[in-house]
């Protein structure tokens, strides 16, 4: 039997820790693992060379950070390694390359924001689902830890 793998994308918001322990859940259940693709935007033109270093490197530092204390989570509550991965670009381009790098992957687990929006990785996969090489699984952001834990 194939192993399950789960790829959440990492960011700062709530949404994204719903995904991660959704994802967690059910490679737990499933026997799997998880791959967290932390993505940094890239940089706005910035007249001097030398600050938009800085500040990418700063970006790319925090996004390292976030998915690495996000794996520290993951490992100790359910004693799953994920792999870390941490790229810069436009989000949806970083996530289909992603995705046809890693053909092993089974399912792409995003959060979905509150509200009249669900978020501008959501909007995008979800309109081009039946193109992904993999089910998309939606986690509405409203949902609590224990409601995450009864579904996944």
């Amino acid at each position: 039997m194939t192993q399950r793998i789960y790829l959440v994308i990492m960011d700062e918001t709530d949404e994204a820790r719903s995904a991660l322990r959704f994802a967690a859940r059910r490679a737990v259940r499933t026997g799997g693992t998880v791959h967290i693709l932390a993505l940094v935007a890239r940089q706005q033109f910035v007249a001097f060379g030398g600050v938009q270093a800085t500040m990418e490197q700063e970006t790319r530092d925090r996004a390292e950070v976030l998915a690495m204390t996000a794996a520290g989570s993951l490992a100790s509550e359910s004693g799953l390694t994920p792999v870390i991965s941490v790229r810069q670009g436009d989000g949806p381009k970083v996530v289909r390359r992603y995705l046809d790098e890693h053909p092993e992957i089974s399912a792409l687990v995003l959060g979905a924001a509150q509200g009249n929006s669900p978020g501008p990785l959501v909007s995008h996969f979800s309109g081009i689902a039946g193109q992904l090489p993999c089910p998309l699984m939606v986690v509405p952001g409203g949902m609590s830890d224990e409601e995450i834990d009864r579904f996944s």
